[in-house]
């Protein structure tokens, strides 16, 4: 399988040419307005990123990655993480929290194992659960990990508002301070 990111092409147009190549090629990552990324096998990825080119994606990008993640082509991996969850308790949920794979809040225990399944083989919906956090009136973002990639999506998303970027334990305690200052 392959992954490809594709820049400058309307989500619209990328959904279609997916549908219309033939063999396993799908939306992958909607990560902000211009870039989109697209999964597979590696044939309809590369037919399916050919198209959008003459459609008029600024940029399609392959990416250096060891699988098609978040395609059909990993339904089996999900259901073998579903044999996997049913061993585990899922407690109650007591803060709502937005799963990817819907851009929707989970309150509901019930619903926890169904969506961990389907984020191995669906859609992650970054830019619609960010737009959903806006719309609810989140103004301020943390990304935590190496890099600043969703800092930088978010920034294309929403670009007046705040966001942070923590790695390391000197990060949590800057960003505490600058937090505290703030209030």
């Amino acid at each position: 399988g392959a992954m490809t990111a594709v820049m400058g092409l309307d989500n619209a147009q990328i959904e279609e040419i997916c549908k219309q190549t033939e063999g396993i090629v799908t939306v992958a990552n909607y990560n902000c307005p211009g870039q989109t990324v697209i999964s597979g096998e590696e044939v309809a990825v590369a037919q399916a990123a050919q198209a959008m080119k003459e459609a008029g994606a600024k940029r399609c990008m392959p990416l250096n990655v060891s699988g098609p993640f978040h395609s059909p082509m990993l339904t089996n991996a999900g259901k073998k993480l579903a044999e996997e969850l049913a061993k585990v308790e899922i407690g109650e949920i007591t803060t709502p929290y937005i799963a990817n794979v819907t851009a929707d809040y989970v309150r509901d225990k019930a619903d926890v194992k169904d969506l961990l399944e389907r984020q191995v083989f669906s859609s992650v919906r970054w830019q619609q659960s960010v737009e959903l956090m806006i719309a609810d009136g989140v103004d301020t973002f943390v990304e935590i990990g190496p890099k600043r990639t969703l800092s930088g999506f978010l920034k294309k998303i929403a670009p007046k508002l705040q966001s942070y970027h923590v790695e390391t334990v000197e990060d949590v305690e800057q960003l505490k301070t600058v937090l505290a200052s703030a209030e």
